[in-house]
């Protein structure tokens, strides 16, 4: 299995466009058809997934497309005509629990190209018909400009030059996208149901690449949206079903636990792996036992999470979900403003009770209370002022965070303190401890200010 990522820029271009003059190196004319699949309710467009096979000069290739930080994440297996292999359909599980894969489009593509860059990036011309049997049913011209290394520069000059030679701009879409649309359905009236249903679309667009394990920040964005979500029946429970939310919340809480057991290692270690490289080679020998620990955790971890993300419980949550994002009796949802401010006259009444120098857990509280605050502003969605307190909520949610984060390393690096260790070792760890109090005393210098801008923002906000 092959497994990459895909940085790229989508231009469209005209009938019968011709590449301009580009320095580089011609690509071989291509020809393929691949066939698109999705179940039934679109759940991967939804979710901004692409599943197709690939048939080009008799092989045959499934490629499956996840939403990435930074481009798109490529999975490439061979396989057959009947069903994905294996390792691409571990990914799916989530979404195929209602109904099978089915195809639902065909595309056939002329690809023609360059080699740019001294290689480091690609520039193809894709002429795309799309079949209805034997059938040409429509047509168009795309223009991908790729990255092929990590090092690979100058796409933006080259896009520019594209559009000087009759291309236009892209909206980004994949080309299954281009040809049946937005597959979201009408958008829900009703605003709490309408962010539940967008949060349950964010975990169900990361569950794949969670799964998979390539990127971290497809859990770290899976476990926001799951937060998201319980916060948003928490905000709003004075108007909703109490019987049909409150199920909803805990098991919301059970996932984002089992999440946040790998997630919180993620962070440790990535920590961790920077502050290390700052010691000596000595050091960093002796570094290599903490690291190696908290590997073996996170993996211990990683493997609850996925027999969590494969068990029947999960598959119940999701549709419960999909069903309270349809109809979950909703009082009035349209007081999701007055909620929010709320949730901020509540937070500066807690600041104002943690005094001039509060403890380290009246600081994650406050922490925690920011962030219900900065939530119930984004759901309410009240205008330019209110996401301007969502931004300056992040900013004190980030402060604090990581005084926290510093709070929790320097109590596990204590447990690591072992007397039968080396007198390195020992040393090391101590070092390391004093990194965290300098991170924590930074955070605790930082965070008046960061509640100051956000007073500040609240006050214009929630006048």
């Amino acid at each position: 299995m092959r497994v990459a990522t895909e940085r790229e820029i989508k231009l469209e271009a005209p009938p019968g466009y011709v590449l301009p003059e580009l320095d580089g190196e011609p690509l071989a004319r291509r020809v393929f058809t691949s066939t698109y699949y999705d179940v039934p309710g679109a759940s991967l467009a939804r979710a901004g997934i692409t599943l197709r096979r690939r048939v080009e000069n008799g092989n045959a290739l499934w490629q499956l497309k996840l939403p990435a930080e930074d481009g798109r994440l490529e999975i490439e297996e061979p396989g057959g005509p009947v069903a994905p292999p294996n390792p691409i359909a571990r990914q799916l599980v989530a979404h195929v629990r209602h109904g099978p894969l089915e195809p639902v489009a065909e595309l056939r593509t002329i690809r023609s190209g360059v080699l740019v860059e001294a290689g480091r990036a690609e520039v193809v011309l894709d002429e795309v018909t799309v079949m209805d049997g034997n059938r040409a049913a429509a047509a168009f011209t795309e223009i991908e400009v790729e990255l092929r290394t990590d090092d690979g520069g100058g796409l933006d000059a080259i896009a520019r030059r594209l559009r000087r030679a009759g291309a236009r701009k892209g909206d980004g879409r994949p080309k299954l996208m281009r040809v049946l649309g937005d597959s979201r359905g009408p958008e829900q009236p009703e605003p709490l149901r309408r962010w539940l249903r967008e949060q349950l679309d964010e975990m169900l667009a990361h569950d794949p690449g969670t799964r998979l394990g390539a990127d971290p920040e497809d859990l770290h964005d899976f476990r926001v949206a799951v937060r998201r979500s319980r916060a948003l029946l928490r905000t709003g429970r004075r108007f909703i079903d109490a019987e049909r939310s409150e199920p909803l919340r805990a098991e919301l809480k059970w996932l984002g636990g089992v999440l946040g057991a790998v997630r919180d290692l993620d962070v440790i270690l990535e920590h961790l792996r920077k502050e290390i490289a700052r010691l000596d080679e000595a050091e960093r020998s002796a570094a290599d036992g903490l690291l190696a620990a908290l590997a073996r955790e996170r993996g211990a971890a990683r493997r609850t999470l996925l027999k969590a993300l494969g068990s029947a419980r999960y598959f119940a949550l999701l549709d419960s979900l999909e069903e309270a994002a349809r109809e979950l009796p909703v009082a009035d949802g349209g007081r999701l403003p007055a909620l929010a401010r709320k949730e901020f006259k509540k937070l500066r009444r807690d600041t104002k009770a943690a005094g001039s120098d509060p403890s380290d857990e009246t600081l994650h509280a406050l922490r925690i209370r920011g962030k219900r605050a900065r939530y119930a502003a984004e759901f309410a969605d009240a205008g330019k002022r209110s996401r301007a307190f969502v931004a300056a909520a992040k900013e004190f949610q980030d402060t604090l965070g990581e005084h926290q984060d510093a709070v929790v390393l320097d109590e596990r690096l204590r447990g690591m303190l072992d007397p039968d260790a080396s007198a390195v070792r020992g040393v090391v760890v101590g070092r390391l401890i004093e990194r965290e109090h300098a991170r924590r005393d930074a955070a605790r210098a930082a965070w008046p200010e960061a509640w100051r801008k956000l007073a500040r923002r609240g006050r214009r906000a929630f006048a």
